[in-house]
């Protein structure tokens, strides 16, 4: 099949195909005389594993291994395991994050008047991260730098 059948087939895009393969997480398609790419049944079945976990948001390193785990019919499921426990904690982490920067915003929404005043606690705070609300303070000066950490 072509690239816009095994596009089709697999849910992955005929460009995310081509990155794919350029950066060698699935193996390079065959080529017809002319040139075009071929796909195989196989080829459609690694593309849906990699869209699965994606999906499931690991990363395209944690994707290349994972798929040379499932490739390996030697392997031992442990250390599958152990890259979706690892994975699972590394969520829970950005959750807790995510959950206190929202608790945060709710704070300082709650704060706020929100009527014709100019007075606002949410650029109040915006504006001086290291001396905001109480609520601000769950997070560090690595938030401001895009790095979203939690303070103890």
């Amino acid at each position: 099949m072509n690239i816009g059948q095994a596009s089709k087939a697999s849910g992955v895009s005929a460009k995310l195909i081509r990155y794919y393969e350029g950066i060698g997480l699935i193996p390079e398609a065959g080529r017809t005389a002319s040139g075009y790419r071929v796909y195989t049944p196989q080829d459609v079945n690694i593309l849906r594993f990699v869209r699965r976990a994606r999906t499931l948001g690991f990363g395209i390193e944690r994707i290349r291994h994972l798929v040379g785990l499932w490739r390996d019919r030697n392997r031992a499921s442990a250390e599958v395991k152990r890259i979706a426990l690892e994975h699972v904690r590394e969520l829970e982490a950005k959750i807790a994050e995510l959950r206190a920067m929202s608790d945060t915003l709710q704070d300082l929404a709650n704060a706020c008047h929100g009527d014709d005043r100019p007075d606002c606690p949410i650029l109040r705070d915006l504006e001086s991260p290291g001396s905001g609300s109480a609520a601000a303070a769950c997070c560090t000066d690595a938030t401001a730098a895009g790095e979203h950490a939690i303070r103890p």
